[in-house]
């Protein structure tokens, strides 16, 4: 009887210990999450993750010049595709600012997966992240791949001249974002 006793105290002593390793994991996680927020939520991200069809500009995210339109594909509408004035890579510095960027494929979230963020709070932002009927179907291993090595990913951290990078180093974010992923993506609760 003592014997079993025994026996199970330790196995509780083990899975509190346990439990108390999952949710220390997880907060690590769900902090995580503040560098990923604040990462898709910068002027370099959200002016494309738009929730209708016109992107925005500029670190103020004002409306696009020109009536610029995402179009089905993300692409920009039939006739004036974005490739028309975004190119493969940044102008010179020597153009100045204000210059259209570029970027290899640069375009906007398809119609179908529009991954709009702007101004939502950080639990529906983290769940439309990992929502694979919303973000063109991506597992956390293609979510990784695609915020790790994607060119226009990228180009948020070197946006050209006249324009603020995204504020957290991209070793730094992926690091971070990779951190939540590992756990499983935990959200945080609105309002914590």
């Amino acid at each position: 009887m003592k014997r079993h006793l025994l026996l199970g105290t330790v196995v509780l002593i083990g899975l509190i210990a346990y439990a108390e390793h999952v949710l220390a994991d997880e907060k690590e996680a769900v902090k995580a999450f503040d560098t990923v927020q604040k990462v898709f939520q910068s002027p370099r991200c959200q002016n494309c993750h738009i929730p209708g069809d016109s992107p925005l500009q500029f670190d103020a995210g004002i409306p696009h010049a020109m009536n610029v339109v995402r179009g089905m594909d993300g692409k920009g509408a039939a006739g004036l595709p974005c490739t028309t004035c975004h190119a493969e890579r940044n102008p010179p510095a020597s153009y100045g600012p204000g210059m259209p960027p570029g970027a290899p494929h640069w375009s906007l979230p398809p119609a179908a997966h529009k991954m709009a963020w702007i101004g939502l709070p950080a639990d529906k932002l983290c769940a439309m992240i990992k929502d694979r009927s919303s973000n063109g179907d991506r597992d956390f291993a293609a979510l990784i791949k695609h915020v790790s090595d994607d060119k226009l990913v990228l180009w948020g951290w070197n946006p050209g001249v006249g324009r603020a990078p995204v504020p957290v180093p991209h070793d730094i974010f992926v690091t971070q974002f990779k951190l939540w992923a590992d756990a499983g993506g935990p959200c945080p609760i609105e309002g914590s």
